[in-house]
C-alpha cells in the first residue's frame, strides 16, 4: 500500500471514530493546556531518568547534567498542582484521602496504587 492510500484510509477512519470535541470555555482550554503540559514535563523527567540509568543515546548522555533531574521533578509537581487547581481539585484533600486508602490496605499491598 502506498503512503497516500494509507493516509486516506486513516483520514476516513479518523472522521468516523473520533468524537467531536469542542472546548467551550476558557476553563476547559486551561485544563486541556495543563494536561498536555504535564505530559511534556513527565516526558522530560523520563528522559532524565533514562540518562541517570545510562539508557539514553550517547549524544544525550554527553549533554546530561544530573542536577537537572531535580528541576524536572519540580516541573512535574508544579504542573500537576497547576492542573489540579484548574480542574478544581483540592490537592491536599486528594493526597490525604489517597494516603489513607493506601495505609488501610493489608500489609504488603502498599506498592499497588
Amino acid at each position: 500500500m502506498d503512503f497516500k492510500k494509507l493516509e486516506e484510509r486513516i483520514k476516513n477512519l479518523h472522521s468516523e471514530i473520533t468524537p467531536l470535541y469542542k472546548l467551550h470555555t476558557e476553563k476547559e482550554k486551561e485544563i486541556l493546556y495543563n494536561t498536555v503540559k504535564l505530559n511534556e514535563e513527565v516526558g522530560e523527567l523520563c528522559n532524565d531518568i533514562l540518562a541517570v540509568l545510562k539508557l539514553q543515546r550517547r549524544s544525550k548522555l554527553d549533554k546530561f547534567d544530573k542536577r537537572n533531574i531535580y528541576e524536572e521533578f519540580a516541573d512535574v509537581i508544579i504542573t500537576t498542582i497547576t492542573l489540579a487547581l484548574a480542574a478544581g481539585v483540592d490537592v491536599q484533600r486528594a493526597l490525604g484521602d489517597k494516603l489513607d486508602k493506601i495505609e488501610k490496605r493489608p500489609s504488603g499491598e502498599h506498592k499497588k496504587t
